[in-house]
C-alpha cells in the first residue's frame, strides 16, 4: 500500500445504524444475542457433525465448512459493532479497516462457492445416488473447499489492496456499522472508476458463476424428481433439498441488492440495513436452518444428548 495515498487518513469513523443513545443500547442487547446463538449454532453444528458417525458423508462435510464460513464473516463484524455501540466515537484504525474489509470480502466469496458445492453435492446424490461416493469421494471434497478457500482469501485480499490504494483525503467517515468497500470507495477522493468497475466485473463473476452452477445444479434435481413415481419418495427429495434452497435465496438475494446495482441506485442507508442481514442475520439463520428442517441432524442430537443424560444417571 502507498504510503503517500493515505497518509492524510490514519483511521476512519464509523456512523453505525444509529446515533440515538437508547437505540443504540437495545441493538447492542439484539446483536450480542444473535452473536451468541450464531456462535453456538454455528460451533455446535460443527462439533455435531464431527463426533456423529452417521454424519460423516459429504454433505454434512460441506455443512461442517459453511458453518465455519458463518461463524468466520459474523465473528469478522459483530464483535467490533458491539464494541463501537458503547462509544461515543466509533472510529477504526487504519489497518483494522482494511483488515475488516479483507475479512468480509473473503466470507462473502467463500459462503458463495460453499453454497454453490452443496447444490452440486445434492444434483449428484440425487442424480446418482449410486454413484454418490465414488464421485463425491473424500480427495474431490477436499479439493473443491481447499480450491474455495484459497480463491476467496485471493479475492478478498487483491480488492483490498486497491480500495486502500485509493486516495482518502476529504472525509473519514463511514456511513456503516463496519467497514466495508462500498461506502470507502464513497470517500475516495481519487479517480474511483478502476476499482468501482472492478469490483463489479468480479461481484457479477462471482455471482453469475456460482448462480449458473446452482440453477443448473436444481434444475437437474427437480427432473429428477418428477420422474420419482412414488409421492413419499418425490417429498423426502425435496425435503433434503428445502433447506439449501431457502439458504441460497435469503443469501443470493441480499447480495444482489447490495452489490449488482447500478451506483446511480445506490442509498448507502438502505444498503446499510441490508448488511445487518445480510452479515449477521444469516450467519444465525444457517445453523438454525439446517438444524431444524433437516431430520438427520435432529437424530444425531437426539442420540448425542441420549448418550449424555445415561452417562449421568
Amino acid at each position: 500500500m502507498a504510503k503517500g495515498n493515505h497518509s492524510a487518513v490514519t483511521e476512519f469513523i464509523l456512523l453505525g445504524l444509529t446515533d440515538n443513545p437508547e437505540i443504540q443500547a437495545v441493538l447492542f442487547c439484539v446483536f450480542l444475542l444473535i452473536y451468541l446463538v450464531t456462535v453456538l449454532g454455528n460451533l455446535g453444528l460443527i462439533v455435531l457433525i464431527q463426533i456423529s458417525p452417521q454424519l460423516h458423508t459429504p454433505m454434512y462435510f460441506f455443512l461442517c465448512h459453511l458453518a465455519f464460513v458463518d461463524f468466520y464473516g459474523t465473528s469478522a463484524i459483530t464483535p467490533n459493532t458491539l464494541v463501537n455501540s458503547l462509544r461515543e466515537i466509533k472510529s477504526m484504525p487504519f489497518y483494522a479497516c482494511a483488515t475488516q474489509v479483507c475479512c468480509f470480502i473473503t466470507f462473502s466469496v467463500w459462503e458463495l462457492l460453499m453454497l454453490s458445492v452443496m447444490a452440486y453435492d445434492r444434483y449428484v446424490a440425487i442424480c446418482s445416488p449410486l454413484l454418490y461416493i465414488i464421485l463425491m469421494s473424500k480427495k474431490l471434497c477436499i479439493q473443491l473447499v481447499t480450491s474455495s478457500y484459497i480463491y476467496g482469501f485471493t479475492v478478498g485480499l487483491i480488492q483490498t489492496m486497491v480500495t486502500f490504494h485509493m486516495s482518502f483525503c476529504d472525509s473519514n467517515v463511514v456511513n456503516q456499522f463496519y467497514c466495508d468497500d462500498v461506502p470507502l470507495i464513497a470517500l475516495a477522493c481519487s479517480d474511483t472508476q478502476v476499482k468501482e468497475l472492478m469490483l463489479l466485473i468480479i461481484a457479477g463473476f462471482n455471482v453469475f458463476c456460482s448462480l449458473i452452477i446452482v440453477l443448473i445444479s436444481y434444475g437437474f434435481i427437480v427432473f429428477a424428481i418428477l420422474k420419482i413415481h412414488s409421492a413419499a419418495g418425490r417429498q423426502k427429495a425435496f425435503s433434503t433439498c428445502a433447506s439449501h434452497l431457502f439458504s441460497i435465496t435469503m443469501y443470493y438475494g441480499t447480495l444482489s441488492f447490495m452489490y449488482l446495482r447500478p451506483k446511480s441506485s445506490h442509498s448507502l442507508d438502505k444498503d446499510k440495513f441490508a448488511s445487518v442481514f445480510y452479515a449477521v442475520v444469516i450467519p444465525m439463520l444457517n445453523p438454525l436452518i439446517y438444524s431444524l428442517r433437516n431430520q438427520e441432524v435432529k437424530n444425531a442430537f437426539k442420540k448425542i444428548f441420549e448418550k449424555v443424560y445415561s452417562s449421568n444417571r
